[in-house]
C-alpha cells in the first residue's frame, strides 16, 4: 500500500468527478478505482465528505504556502484567483454531484480561511472588533465564492482588472458614490 494512500484516494476521487462524470460518488466507486478494500478507505476516512474535507484543506494549505511567495497582497489575490480557475472543472463537478451542499460549505469554509490568514499576516483592519473582521471575512468569502460561480471566458480575460478591484473593495478603497473612495 503507497505512503500517501488518502493522496491516492483524493486523486481517484478526483478522476471519477471529472474525467469519469461520475454524479453520485460513493465509497464502491471510489475504493473500484483505487484497486483497495473498502476498510482501507475507512481507515483514511469516516466517509464521502471527510474525504473532500481533507482534499480541500490539503489544497488549501498548499495554496496559503503558495500565496505567501507573491510580492504584494494584490498579486497574493490575483493567485488565488488563478487557483480556483484552474481548479474550476473540479469544483463544478463536485458541485454538481450529490454532495453539493457539503462541498459548498467546505470551499467556503477554505476561502473565509485563506483570507483570515491573508487579513492576520498583513494587519488589515486594524481599528475593527473581532466580530466586526468576522462579519468582513464572511462577506468577502461569499462575495468571492459568488464571482467564481457565475465566472466566464470574459471575466478570465479581464483577471487584472477584477482582481484589482475586489482588492479595493477589500480595502475599502472603492466608493459607492462612484470610483475612488478618498484615503486617509
Amino acid at each position: 500500500m503507497p505512503a500517501d494512500m488518502k493522496e491516492t484516494i483524493a486523486e481517484a476521487a478526483k478522476r471519477l468527478l471529472v474525467e469519469k462524470h461520475v454524479k453520485k460518488l460513493t465509497v464502491k466507486d471510489i475504493v473500484e478505482e483505487c484497486q483497495i478494500t473498502r476498510q482501507a478507505f475507512y481507515y483514511h476516512f469516516e466517509d464521502v465528505p471527510a474525504l473532500f474535507r481533507w482534499a480541500l484543506e490539503r489544497e488549501t494549505d498548499r495554496m496559503l504556502q503558495e500565496v505567501q511567495t507573491q510580492s504584494d497582497p494584490e498579486q497574493r489575490l490575483k493567485y488565488f484567483f488563478l487557483v480556483a480557475i484552474n481548479g474550476a472543472p473540479y469544483l463544478k463537478k463536485g458541485m454538481q454531484g450529490s454532495y453539493r451542499d457539503e462541498f459548498e460549505r467546505l470551499l467556503t469554509q477554505c476561502v473565509y480561511r485563506l483570507f483570515e490568514q491573508v487579513i492576520e499576516k498583513n494587519d488589515l483592519y486594524p481599528g475593527c472588533t473581532h466580530a466586526e473582521v468576522r462579519l468582513i471575512l464572511r462577506y468577502h468569502s461569499q462575495a468571492v465564492i459568488g464571482l467564481l460561480r457565475e465566472w466566464t471566458e470574459e471575466d478570465t480575460r479581464r483577471l487584472d482588472q477584477i482582481v484589482h478591484l475586489v482588492y479595493l473593495l477589500m480595502l475599502g478603497r472603492v466608493s459607492p458614490l462612484g470610483g475612488a473612495a478618498p484615503t486617509a
